[in-house]
């Protein structure tokens, strides 16, 4: 399948990404999900295991990095002027992530509702192995 790409970055420009993915707009799957830091941040994920993901910086310093409790994923945010734009995880030789939707240039047309998810009672392992499944291969890391 061909891979369309959609660019995405902070307010401010400092740190971004470009997603590639082979699903049109309507296939996407939304994810709201229900913890308290996406909440907060109005956060919208998606993702495409066939797809690509690049993370960049302009600005290297403003990155900022942010872990849960469980230490299995970096939230990437910048210290700027404060937009989430998506998580990384790291998984042997292998990186895996997802972005927020809200922080893309253009979103495409057709986008489905965003389902409610809470991920609450997950153990460690099966958070690992469920984001090996269903997040986007990251193929340049910041």
């Amino acid at each position: 399948m061909e891979l369309q790409s959609f660019e995405g970055a902070c307010h401010c420009g400092a740190i971004g990404f470009v997603y590639s993915c082979t699903l049109p707009g309507e296939g996407w799957s939304l994810r709201a999900c229900q913890c308290s830091f996406c909440r907060a941040h109005d956060a919208l994920s998606t993702s495409d295991p066939a797809g690509q993901l690049e993370f960049h910086t302009r600005d290297a310093g403003a990155l900022q990095r942010y872990r849960f409790g469980g230490r299995t994923a970096d939230f990437l945010l910048c210290r700027n002027c404060g937009v989430y734009v998506g998580a990384l995880m790291n998984s042997g030789r292998r990186s895996f992530g997802v972005i927020n939707v809200r922080a893309l240039l253009l979103q495409p047309a057709g986008l489905a509702a965003a389902v409610a998810i809470s991920y609450d009672g997950e153990s460690p392992a099966e958070r690992m192995a469920r984001r090996e499944q269903r997040w986007t291969p990251v193929a340049r890391t910041v």
